[in-house]
């Protein structure tokens, strides 16, 4: 392809001829409420893509996700709403009036006070009182993320722990609260003190310096790599992961644990 096709013309003219009535059926009849599955899909292969350190990869994913907003205001414009060169208008109006320490006269020293400026300045531009100082949460998020952004915007007006020393005593009182749900076996209070163990684990991260979400998403990779090596191992010596013994199981399970410490991951 050559240099002059590359851009959000080239591509959203794709996207109107995809669309049109001599198009493809499939996108031609997609929605805004049908893409949203896509786009939640296409943001985490990036994801794995940055975690592969794979720029190829990732160059293929960003495009692949690059296509959903493009998607997105092709319907809106069949519909009068917006177009794509508004949506680039508006988020780059936005960045200009949210980083007036660089494209303004005022200053900020550290990271903290722009994000403590940005909100400033958000709450202004929408131009409304909220009823709480944690409102503004998008209810869609991921919950341990939706629990760190409500924390922070909490922590902002001074509701937090002042040590990380008070924070983790807040775990561990948490999870013999729910030791002791437990030895009653209400599943009602379980699952509320289970809550409260989650809620308070996210809060040390965020105090941490650690994002909760990329830390379990980084887990559950781990757990998947050593679950499917242990199926190989066992399949390699002609047992069936239904016919193997736990103790079976484990041993393999901490082979996969050395051999992932030795290479590093």
């Amino acid at each position: 392809m050559s240099g002059e096709n590359i851009g959000f013309d080239h591509l959203m003219n794709l996207m109107r001829k995809l669309r049109a009535p001599s198009g493809c059926p499939w996108d031609a009849e997609q929605t805004h409420e049908s893409l949203k599955r896509y786009l939640l899909e296409e943001t985490y292969e990036v994801f794995e893509a940055i975690d592969k350190n794979d720029p190829e990869l990732l160059k293929e994913e960003l495009g692949d996700l690059l296509l959903q907003p493009v998607f997105h205001a092709a319907i809106a414009e069949e519909r009068g709403a917006f177009t794509m060169d508004e949506v680039l208008k508006t988020i780059c109006d936005k960045l200009v009036r949210r980083h007036p320490h660089v494209f303004g006269e005022q200053k900020v020293k550290t990271a903290e006070e722009q994000v403590e400026n940005w909100e400033r300045i958000k709450k202004a531009e929408k131009g409304e009182e909220r009823k709480s100082a944690i409102a503004g949460v998008p209810p869609h998020l991921p919950s341990l993320l939706k629990a760190q952004k409500i924390t922070e915007k909490a922590s902002r007006v001074g509701f937090d722990w002042a040590h990380v020393d008070e924070v983790y005593a807040k775990v561990l009182e948490e999870l013999k609260e729910f030791e002791e749900t437990m030895a009653e076996r209400d599943q009602e209070r379980m699952e509320a003190e289970l809550g409260d163990l989650l809620f308070a684990v996210v809060n040390l991260g965020r105090f941490l310096r650690l994002d909760p979400e990329e830390a379990l998403r980084k887990t559950i990779a781990r757990f998947t790599r050593r679950f499917e090596y242990v199926e190989e191992a066992l399949h390699q010596q002609g047992t069936s992961i239904n016919d193997a013994t736990l103790e079976e199981m484990e041993r393999f399970w901490e082979e996969a644990k050395r051999r992932e410490t030795a290479s590093g991951k």
